[in-house]
């Protein structure tokens, strides 16, 4: 049974840093996409950002974009989420999800799309990242 698993939230200040890991374990998931999502309370899940397997493509959300970096260990079964300049609207819930990566990285776009959930297949539990002075 595969589980992701994240680590790394917490309290940042507006305009810091924190990192974000997952880690993946039991069968294998190679050929997998592994991506972020993020729920704010009382908004919509959302796809943050999305790293393929074979090419180590990354996708990244309008929202997001030139601010976080998505990168991924194959070696390690880690896939990392750097989140700089933060802001008070990142604070949420942060998801690692998986899902066969598709051709041309297509599970990544899917991840991006609006109500991307019924595109995963695994699940982490989620991590907490509240950004507040």
């Amino acid at each position: 049974q595969v589980q992701l698993v994240e680590s790394g939230g917490g309290l940042a200040q507006p305009g810091g840093s924190l990192r974000l890991s997952c880690g993946y374990s039991g069968s294998t998931l190679d050929y997998y996409a592994i991506g972020w999502f993020r729920q704010a309370p009382g908004k919509e899940r959302e796809g943050v950002s999305c790293i393929t397997y074979t090419d180590t493509n990354a996708y990244y959300a309008d929202s997001v974009k030139g601010r976080f970096t998505i990168s991924r260990d194959n070696a390690k079964n880690t896939v990392y989420l750097q989140m700089n300049s933060l802001k008070p609207e990142d604070t949420a819930v942060y998801y690692c999800v998986a899902g066969r990566q598709g051709v041309y990285g297509s599970r990544c776009l899917n991840f991006l799309l609006p109500q991307p959930s019924k595109y995963v297949e695994v699940w982490g539990q989620g991590t907490q990242v509240t950004v507040s002075t």
